[in-house]
């Protein structure tokens, strides 16, 4: 019996890469369905039979970025030594955050940034909170008693370190931010 309906004429891959470039230049509030569906080179209908909803669109990008542009499994290993990973961390994520002049910051940190009860938003919260939970389960193996402040610390720098980079300060000078809050980590791993 054939299959009704054409088959996908997308990729899926292609599709959430491209939808991470348009939300990360314009915003989740900036990228409307008709600029999502021209540049998929799709029809809404064949965009709501393939991810549900805008938002569930972006939650599958919010996933997808979370997960490749900064690991944290490679940098959180095992046996490693907390302020080291996590200076190493800080100074990825800043030549993550000032490579791109059309994508400069985080996606999933700047998108935490609308209002609460926006579906977008909570779904970057989210990611946000996972992740911070993956450092603070870090630090926890050999610092416990200084976890949930270490893992904070390191989120709110990464934080604003996303939010100076998309204002434009220059990539050297967040690399001097990302040290110093690295020395910073570190005392907070001595008390």
């Amino acid at each position: 019996m054939p299959v009704r309906g054409r088959p996908r004429q997308f990729d899926l891959e292609q599709a959430l890469k491209t939808g991470q470039r348009l939300f990360h230049e314009h915003g989740y509030d900036g990228v409307g369905l008709s600029a999502l569906t021209e540049a998929l080179a799709i029809k809404p209908p064949s965009f709501y039979a393939a991810f549900g909803s805008k938002a569930e669109f972006f939650g599958r990008v919010v996933e997808r970025y979370s997960a490749s542009v900064l690991p944290l499994d490679d940098i959180l290993r095992e046996g490693r030594h907390p302020a080291e990973a996590l200076a190493e961390l800080l100074e990825k994520a800043v030549q993550l955050y000032a490579r791109d002049p059309d994508a400069r910051g985080c996606l999933v940190l700047e998108a935490c940034r609308g209002g609460a009860e926006a579906e977008s938003v909570r779904l970057a919260r989210e990611a946000v909170e996972e992740r911070r939970g993956q450092i603070r389960t870090f630090v926890a193996q050999t610092h416990p008693h200084v976890a949930g402040p270490v893992s904070d610390f390191v989120a709110s720098t990464m934080s604003g370190l996303s939010a100076t980079a998309r204002e434009g300060m220059s990539k050297s000078r967040l690399v001097a931010i990302a040290r110093t809050a690295s020395i910073g980590v570190r005392h907070l791993l001595e008390s």
